[in-house]
């Protein structure tokens, strides 16, 4: 039986904070650094991605996905605090706390996120599935979140700022930089399903443009909301490519809008349990940002 998003996002969160790994050594401050950015709160978007894949097709299977869904949170959750760093955007405000390196310092924060990218990868070879699932689950992480996925579209980010691109290059660190992740939660959740390989490649591709739709919202929202709204350091973005850089706020609006109208049409292609499960968590993705 189905089960509501909320009840499992809230399962998730308790079995997240349970998760806090032990690591006993000296240091002061390493064990609970570790897991502090993670407990910090979030949208858990990623996660609740894979999660209603799951369960508008084996909901039996939900437990199971717990691990998965946290080792994409961890990988979500050391790309910000690499974000976050003094030589990328240097911000002081993550998830409505302070970011690890204002707390700690640049050091311990870097290495906490390398802890955090291994860690995920640990986690997926606990996962109580199948060993041929457990090998495509983290074939499909490591392809989306390293050197050709998430981390390239943080190299361009950064290689590019102060430099105006183009459209169509934009669109390219968007869709390695944020859309990839967010792809392969969806295509995560079709291999915990079991889902055929077209359902599967179908929900990947989706999944790309929910991604780069799910960037131009973050620029705005960088530009219209102050930190204490957003729970992150805003309007921090004037030297970096964004869609409200390139195209005016007005224009990225209308774009926003444009993108919402094909996700939503798109969604009807999926059958009524993916659609309904999707349409659920996304409302509030879907609502104006003034």
């Amino acid at each position: 039986m189905r089960q509501n998003i909320t009840e499992i996002l809230n399962d998730f969160e308790s079995f997240l904070i349970e998760q806090a790994p032990k690591i006993p050594s000296f240091h002061t401050h390493y064990e609970s650094a570790i897991w502090e950015m993670m407990k910090n709160g979030g949208k858990r978007f990623r996660p609740a991605l894979l999660f209603c894949i799951v369960n508008a097709l084996s909901p039996q299977m939900i437990k199971n996905a717990f691990l998965p869904a946290l080792s994409i949170e961890c990988i979500h959750t050391y790309s910000l605090i690499h974000d976050d760093l003094p030589c990328i955007d240097n911000a002081a405000l993550r998830r409505g706390h302070a970011t690890l390196h204002t707390k700690y310092g640049e050091t311990l924060a870097l290495l906490v996120g390398d802890g955090l990218n291994t860690y995920a990868f640990w986690l997926l070879s606990q996962a109580r599935l199948d060993s041929q699932i457990c090998l495509k689950l983290i074939e499909s992480l490591a392809a989306n979140a390293g050197i050709g996925g998430m981390v390239l579209g943080q190299v361009l980010d950064c290689a590019f700022e102060n430099t105006t691109l183009s459209l169509g290059q934009l669109k390219t660190i968007h869709l390695n930089k944020t859309a990839k992740l967010i792809a392969t939660s969806l295509q995560c959740g079709a291999i915990i399903a079991n889902a055929s390989l077209e359902l599967t490649s179908s929900l990947y591709d989706f999944g790309l443009e929910l991604g780069v739709y799910f960037q131009l919202r973050d620029d705005i929202i960088d530009t219209c909301l102050n930190a204490e709204q957003a729970g992150k350091t805003t309007q921090n973005d004037a030297h970096k490519n964004s869609y409200v850089n390139l195209l005016g706020l007005d224009e990225a609006k209308a774009e926003f809008h444009r993108q919402k109208t094909q996700i939503q049409h798109k969604l009807k292609d999926f059958g009524n349990a993916i659609e309904y499960e999707l349409n659920t968590l996304l409302q509030n993705y879907f609502k104006e940002i003034e």
